[in-house]
């Protein structure tokens, strides 16, 4: 029975994690297995891997045959290295201790190199996050200016128009005032013919022919003196 080591996947759509399982070779993917010995987290940066290390060893050791991403994984943890010195040392090459001590000292200088690739990641996302805040403190200053300005225009058009009403209840006020004036001046104006009644006496002039009439009369008496005179020329 052909035998590999593969990632079953799980999780949910667009955040999938893989298992690390040894499984028949003929069974689907994501179906049954031999054994889980880890998981792999993509989503993660740097990616996320738990491994047992031993169980992996042994079935590598065994013949098992990892797929091209499991084999990734194995040789980023060093599984595959252990092997080849494990080979070593059954070869008679190597004696343990000193496949052991190469191995301890390749793990030491993985992990710094983890370490600091880790480090730069978060540096980077740090400095990021700082360039980030800062064009969007430029954003939020710039906005808080021109809510200044479009305040302050506001505010200056409300005090022109407060002065405008102000000034417009002056005039009104003003003319109100003139107009009282002129009331009072019009009403003085109608009381006054009523005070100076002339025009009575110059309707009662007429009555003064009466008495012009009456001197008509005299010519009587001056149509009696050539009576009077008249034996007097005899």
């Amino acid at each position: 029975m052909a035998v590999k080591i593969r990632l079953a996947r799980r999780g949910r759509k667009k955040l999938a994690i893989f298992d690390l399982v040894v499984a028949d070779a003929r069974a689907p993917r994501d179906g049954r297995f031999i054994e889980k010995i880890g998981t792999y987290n993509p989503n993660s940066n740097p990616a996320t891997i738990v491994l047992n290390d031993a169980q992996a060893l042994k079935w590598v050791m065994n013949g098992a045959q990892p797929t091209d991403t499991a084999k990734a994984i194995l040789s980023y943890r060093g599984i595959l290295y252990k092997k080849h010195l494990q080979v070593g040392v059954i070869k008679g090459a190597i004696t343990q201790e000193q496949a052991d001590a190469k191995f301890e000292a390749w793990k030491a200088e993985k992990e710094t190199k983890i370490q600091t690739n880790s480090t730069n990641i978060q540096d980077s996302k740090d400095k990021s996050k700082a360039t980030r805040l800062a064009a969007e403190a430029k954003v939020s200053a710039a906005r808080a200016e021109v809510i200044a300005a479009k305040n302050k225009v506001e505010e200056e058009a409300l005090v022109a128009s407060v002065v405008e009403a102000i000034n417009e209840s002056d005039d009104d006020a003003a003319e109100e005032v003139e107009v009282e004036e002129t009331v009072v001046v019009e009403v003085v104006a109608e009381e006054t013919p009523a005070a100076e009644e002339a025009p009575a006496t110059e309707e009662a002039a007429p009555e003064a022919p009466a008495t012009e009439e009456a001197a008509p009369e005299t010519p009587a008496t001056e149509e009696a003196a050539p009576e009077a005179e008249a034996p007097a020329a005899e």
